[in-house]
């Protein structure tokens, strides 16, 4: 049998394999940064906040002082409250699991006047039981506590967004999603009362997106800057009663 011949590549052949690397480089996402702090100044007045989420808190395909969290550090300001620029750990496509894993890895030093927990959409999103969402949630719950001074009154959870109402959305199962939604969110509402945390349901706000597109950003999945405004305007009264 003769063997394969070997033939020289011509340039649009080499332009195509050049593109298709720039564009693999592009996708792939790089590891997050740790956030080592050293222990704040317990002379400083200036309260601390750590955000923890997925991309509803690094604020996908908007602009990031469009995200909610330093959306509602300027609210705060606003209202006369000394905070600093959150620290943030959170990344599009994260599940409960993703999350517990970079916040080990960030490895804080410090704890916070302030942390937020919004997760749990990729979980729904990728099919994982409700069961399994319960015990990881409750997991980071738990971190969240801590890293809040071990103060579980200091610690805000925010409903999952039913990214169902969105442009996205259209054409899939929206029942089915927003019925599994509801779900999630009910554990993590039961979790976080038990555990005497502040739960903040955003979800119908998030629903709204159906009748008002001004609500969804540039990419028909996330939510736009003023929506995450919206979010903001929930999480104040009890931002500044913790803060103040």
């Amino acid at each position: 049998m003769e063997g394969k011949k070997s033939y020289p590549m011509n340039s649009y052949f080499l332009n195509l394999l050049l593109l298709m690397c720039l564009n693999l480089a592009a996708c792939k996402q790089a590891d997050p940064e740790p956030a080592i702090l050293t222990p704040a100044d317990e002379s400083s007045t200036t309260k601390t906040y750590l955000a923890l989420g997925d991309s509803y808190t690094i604020g996908q395909s908007v602009p990031e002082a469009d995200q909610w969290g330093r959306q509602l550090v300027g609210l705060l300001r606003a209202e006369g409250v000394e905070v600093s620029d959150p620290v943030t750990i959170a990344r599009t496509g994260w599940t409960t699991s993703e999350l517990a894993a970079a916040i080990k890895s960030a490895d804080l030093k410090a704890t916070f006047d302030l942390v937020t927990l919004l997760i749990g959409v990729n979980n729904q999103y990728r099919g994982q039981s409700l069961a399994n969402y319960r015990t990881e949630f409750n997991e980071l719950l738990q971190t969240s506590i801590r890293l809040a001074k071990r103060n579980p009154q200091h610690v805000l959870v925010l409903s999952i967004p039913d990214w169902g109402a969105t442009p996205y959305g259209r054409g899939q199962n929206r029942q089915q999603i927003t019925a599994e939604i509801d779900a999630f969110n009910a554990a993590a509402k039961d979790l976080s009362e038990q555990a005497g945390v502040t739960f903040i349901n955003i979800t119908p706000l998030t629903r709204e997106a159906v009748s008002d597109l001004t609500y969804v950003a540039s990419d028909g999945l996330h939510y736009s800057g003023k929506m995450h405004r919206e979010w903001a305007l929930r999480a104040l009264p009890k931002a500044k009663e913790i803060l103040k």
